[in-house]
């Protein structure tokens, strides 16, 4: 995958990582754009590619009253309100092998969830509208067996493909990252960190996910210091009423002092 594919990505910089950013969940045109609004300045600022995340619908959810969207004709269209007004790529996941192309219509990224990276007609399905594929790389994988996945993608004639961690279960209610993932799975395609996904603690008695969202900086810094090329983090101007996954969201008002922390040690090891 080439960033140079994606319409609208800005700053290319083979020395910096590129930012994928935004909110769990679509919950409505106002909110997606102020967010976007902050991310984008502040990206611009420090000349991160950047990315803008958002679902359009949340299929995984722990119980039946959970919030799943606000519709997914209307979620997709904010998506493409935001990638028109900013100027930048956007990116959301699906579930279904109809969302694919349905989704496609509106965003430049297809994600594949960790939970269905190896549901082949999904991965088919995203791989031949063209868009570029995100693969979650599954709680319960090795970084080995993506290279499996990737494949699935590039055998279909699409090349634009990348592979993100999102930690790996280790017991019922933890995640961990394994650092020695990164360099491995960047043998089969770019690979992002997902350093808020990294830090939830599901399986909660109370069937609402929890997390470590103290910890962010900290598994941050380990994927940037082992050369990830990209950064997924999931924020929010109100994370404790956020409608998903609030509990390991990054608060947007510590964004920009996280990124410059982090662009600073980019700068510093690519030196040597």
């Amino acid at each position: 995958m080439k960033l140079e594919k994606i319409p609208n990505i800005k700053h290319l910089n083979k020395d910096n990582f590129f930012l994928l950013a935004g909110p769990c969940a679509i919950e409505g045109e106002e909110m997606a754009l102020r967010i976007a609004e902050k991310v984008v300045t502040i990206t611009d600022k420090l000349g991160i590619p950047y990315v803008f995340k958002g679902s359009f619908k949340k299929a995984n959810r722990s119980r039946i009253d959970s919030f799943t969207g606000i519709g997914d004709e209307k979620a997709l269209k904010t998506l493409r309100k935001v990638s028109e007004t900013f100027n930048v790529p956007t990116v959301t996941d699906i579930h279904e092998v109809s969302d694919a192309q349905k989704a496609a219509e509106f965003v430049d990224i297809l994600q594949i969830p960790a939970f269905l990276v190896r549901q082949t007609d999904l991965v088919v399905a995203a791989a031949n509208t063209g868009k570029v594929v995100n693969l979650k790389k599954g709680q319960f994988m090795s970084p080995e067996s993506m290279k499996h996945a990737v494949t699935k993608v590039t055998d279909c004639n699409n090349e634009q493909v990348m592979v993100t961690d999102r930690g790996t279960m280790f017991g019922y209610q933890d995640m961990i990252v394994d650092f020695r993932g990164i360099p491995t799975m960047r043998e089969f395609a770019p690979t992002v960190l997902d350093v808020t996904h990294s830090l939830q603690q599901p399986n909660q008695n109370s069937g609402v996910t929890g997390g470590r969202p103290d910890m962010i900086e900290t598994i941050a810094r380990a994927g940037v210091v082992n050369n990830v090329d990209g950064l997924f983090i999931e924020t929010h101007f109100d994370p404790a009423h956020a409608k998903s996954d609030g509990a390991n969201m990054l608060d947007l008002q510590y964004l920009e002092k996280l990124l410059s922390n982090l662009v600073a040690i980019r700068k510093t090891i690519k030196k040597f």
